[in-house]
């Protein structure tokens, strides 16, 4: 049996348990069913795929299977080559870990009935756009997967906020399914041939290749998180379980990651240097937008979110870099932008879905979100606060943890671009690295913020005080995601050498192998140029903690004694006297708030004597939603209420509109032809 066949046969056993869960609902055992069945079947499928990948078999010998349904004349092609073999171990090691999550957090799940029929489903729907290889079976599993996961945001469905959530999700999913639609017509052409096979020998014009590019970025941006097409991902990921706020941000934004990789660099062909010009500027912008938003929040999960538009842009800049360098015939400056794109494709589900699972721990806990009514929580949940901090510093890019490898691979991606003959590349890139700078910086004090306000100082409410720690199954899944977060960062060439295989099919050429080099130490291009090894950074960084913690507890006072804080004489001081979300953002938003945020400050001090008292309010503006989006929701409206005539008119009426349509389409059709 092929590998495409395992994997398929682990997709029909996900959609058996997505089926399986409507009639066992009022089990009492339907819970552990369903979520042990998606752990199962999803780790088979990890296994596969990463078996695959490790065997690295070139792209001309992918296994290709044809079943008899899908379109007619063409049946539904899937087939398994080392891409997609690699987005298939991210989706499945995430979808596994979630399941494994979910069977202590599902206990206090308020609806189950509305959450367990849809979580196989998409796991599920997202295995079958990754393995699809023809248009029509990537759309259906693509509007599929969409449909699952509105469903997973809709289980709370009587909170108004999360009725508008899943609104604004299934309208931007249903536009990225269109844009899709429409790159996919470009690419088969006239011929009409919609096989992946057909579309990568099929020449393009250059005209084509460029509006397919847009509609792709259009299509799988709003998936992945793309600003301006990013408005659905802080309002859906909040409305979610947690659970499923992590496969969304973890693993489904990657999905749309890969189908922009696998058209961009399989399908389109050799592409033209402006187009990694379009895409550096979109994605360093979506990273430091992306991660202003978060510094703003005090909402925990809405700062994750956001978070993740920041890492979505990470990963789109490196491969626009790679898209400028591959233009350009600079395939090793290529192979290594985009080795940094999947690794920090893969950094990101680990340590995403690391944070939102620790959101759902603190959040199962403590019943809060915001993060002004937490604080104090590393005394009450240990080991939750430890793999949390562990999440928090693999995204804030700080070594020997994971994030900072696939960072540093973009900033030396950066470095190549000097070489690049077009002075807009020459001028943009650097431009593009200092933007990248800026949002690392902004994650770090993110982060800072978010750890610091959630689980240390004193708890802000009787609830933070009360809290306990969570069950074993979530625990075992933050464990296990907060020990990939560090190996990855320690023996960083493994990945590398095994993303090698992916590169050459892409690109044609790959990284220096890194295993080969001394000390576990990684050479992105030469040892003249660079290198980093984060097994040492991390015995070092273990070796001199240590160190310090010895001679302080030897060579201090040995006396303990635990006392409130300094607090210039008034002991017993409230709580809210600490820094909360907001004033700890307080100095970024008033740097950056007029321009991005129209942010205003309004101080209401009373006068002396006056007993009222002081009040402080912010006012931010989301300037995207309210200068973009609202327009068009406005002229949709009235376009609306203007059609609305057309169910008043006469048959004939009706029959003059039908021929005048049929008659534009012909000639559409006659054009195009």
């Amino acid at each position: 049996m092929t590998s495409v066949s395992v994997l398929l046969l682990c997709v029909a056993a996900l959609l058996g348990t997505a089926a399986l869960a409507v009639p066992l609902i009022r089990s009492t055992r339907s819970m552990q069913v369903v979520y042990c069945a998606s752990l199962v079947f999803s780790a088979i499928a990890f296994v596969t795929a990463l078996a695959y990948l490790v065997e690295g078999l070139p792209s001309a010998e992918a296994p290709v299977l044809v079943l008899p349904f899908g379109l007619p004349w063409l049946g539904s092609h899937f087939r398994l080559d080392t891409l997609s073999a690699f987005f298939l171990m991210v989706v499945n090691l995430g979808g596994a870990l979630s399941a494994l999550y979910a069977l202590g957090y599902g206990r206090h799940e308020h609806a189950p009935h509305r959450v367990l029929p849809f979580f196989p489903a998409f796991l599920a729907g997202m295995d079958l756009v990754i393995l699809a290889d023809d248009a029509f079976t990537f759309l259906i599993s693509w509007e599929f997967m969409s449909l699952a996961s509105w469903a997973l945001v809709m289980a709370h469905h009587r909170d108004a906020d999360n009725r508008k959530a899943g609104f604004v999700y299934i309208v931007m999913a249903s536009f990225g399914t269109l844009a899709l639609l429409l790159a996919f017509g470009l690419l088969a052409g006239s011929a009409g041939d919609y096989s992946f096979a057909a579309m990568r020998v099929s020449a393009h014009t250059p005209f084509v290749a460029g509006l397919a590019l847009v509609l792709l970025l259009l299509g799988t941006g709003s998936k992945a998180g793309l600003v301006p097409l990013h408005v659905w991902l802080p309002l859906a990921h909040p409305a979610a379980p947690s659970h499923v706020s992590a496969l969304m941000s973890g693993v489904m934004t990657k999905v749309a990651v890969y189908g922009f990789v696998r058209v961009v660099f399989d399908l389109l062909g050799m592409p033209s240097w402006w187009s990694g010009i379009v895409v550096l500027i979109i994605g360093s912008g979506t990273a430091v937008l992306g991660i202003l938003q978060a510094l703003m929040e005090s909402d925990l999960k809405r700062l994750l979110a956001y978070s993740t538009i920041e890492n979505i842009g990470v990963i789109f800049v490196s491969l626009g870099l790679a898209l400028a360098f591959k233009a350009n015939g600079m395939e090793l400056a290529a192979a290594l932008a985009l080795t940094a794109a999947l690794f920090h494709v893969l950094n990101h589900s680990f340590f995403k879905s690391l944070l939102f699972f620790g959101a759902g721990a603190v959040l199962t806990a403590t019943g809060e979100r915001n993060m002004d009514k937490l604080g104090g929580l590393i005394h009450r949940m240990p080991v939750t606060s430890v793999v949390f901090l562990v999440g928090c510093v693999a995204i804030s890019a700080l070594p020997p943890f994971n994030g900072f490898v696939s960072e540093w691979l973009a900033f030396q991606a950066i470095l190549q671009s000097p070489a690049v003959p077009q002075w807009g590349l020459k001028i943009l890139v650097p431009a593009v690295g200092g933007m990248l700078a800026l949002s690392a910086a902004l994650a770090a004090a993110c982060f800072v913020k978010a750890y610091g306000v959630t689980f240390l100082g004193r708890p802000r409410t009787a609830v933070a005080e009360r809290a306990v720690e969570v069950d074993r199954f979530s625990l075992a899944a933050m464990s296990v995601l907060a020990a990939l977060c560090l190996l990855a960062g320690i023996l960083p060439g493994i990945v590398i050498d095994g993303l090698a295989p992916i590169t050459l099919s892409m690109i044609g050429e790959r990284m220096p192998v890194q295993s080969d080099i001394p000390w576990l130490s990684i050479v992105p291009v030469a040892e003249s140029r660079s290198s980093y090894n984060g097994l040492l950074v991390f015995l070092f960084t273990l070796f001199s903690a240590s160190l310090t913690a010895y001679f302080i507890h030897r060579f201090a006072s040995r006396g303990l004694r635990r006392a409130p804080a300094w607090d210039c004489g008034f002991p017993q001081t409230s709580p809210a006297t600490q820094y909360t979300a907001s004033s700890f953002a307080q100095p970024v938003r008033r740097v950056f708030g007029t321009l991005v945020f129209r942010a205003r400050e309004e101080v209401d001090m009373p006068a002396p004597g006056d007993l009222r008292p002081a009040r402080f309010a912010v006012k931010t503006h989301d300037l995207i939603w309210e200068e973009l989006y609202l327009p068009i929701i406005g002229a949709v409206g009235f376009v609306a209420e203007k059609l609305n005539h057309l169910q008043f008119l006469t048959i004939r009426r009706y029959l003059s509109l039908v021929f005048l349509a049929l008659v534009f389409l012909l000639l559409v059709l006659a054009l195009w032809s």
